[in-house]
């Protein structure tokens, strides 16, 4: 976003990003968090597992789209900036929840600590070597490649064991 558009980028100030992430940008994460736990809290984890994996990561689409279509109007990057950070506030509550049902057992705070440690190394290893990347290959090429990394992710939350009603709310709650 900060990058001249002639090298990929939309040329925005960072006065302009961090409005738009700091306003916009943080209501959409609230509100797609709050959505997110209402939803597990009437049907459960299990039936919701799925599309939040999808609303995490699909809208890591549209930097595949400001990287080329290039758009000028701060309402549309604007827009953009909320999709992405909604989905990342809905599908995040997937992950918190899960990170707490694994965390279940004698020890839970030290479990817990240990997993977020363990997410904190997943944001902190690629992003020592995003910079590097997206300078290599260019913006274009680098959400392209950021889309294909959450492949994975989509595959292995096949395997995940937990029960299909945690995060439910009880009657007694």
């Amino acid at each position: 976003l900060l990058d001249e558009a002639g090298i990929g980028g939309l040329g925005l100030s960072t006065k302009t990003i961090g409005t738009i992430y700091g306003v916009a940008g943080m209501i959409a994460l609230t509100l797609g968090g709050i959505l997110g736990g209402i939803v597990v809290s009437k049907n459960g984890l299990k039936k919701w597992m799925l599309p939040m994996v999808f609303a995490m990561n699909l809208p890591n689409l549209v930097y595949v789209f400001l990287s080329f279509v290039q758009p000028q109007n701060l309402w549309i990057i604007t827009g953009s900036v909320v999709v992405e950070q909604f989905g990342y506030g809905f599908g995040f509550t997937a992950f918190m929840l899960y990170m707490i049902y694994i965390s279940d057992g004698e020890h839970k705070t030290a479990h817990y600590a240990l997993c977020t440690g363990f997410m904190a190394l997943g944001m902190m290893l690629p992003g020592m070597i995003s910079g590097w990347l997206q300078e290599l290959i260019g913006y274009k090429y680098f959400f392209i490649w950021v889309m294909l990394c959450t492949i994975p992710g989509f595959i292995i939350i096949n395997f995940l064991k937990y029960d299909p009603k945690f995060g439910t709310k009880t009657s007694e709650q």
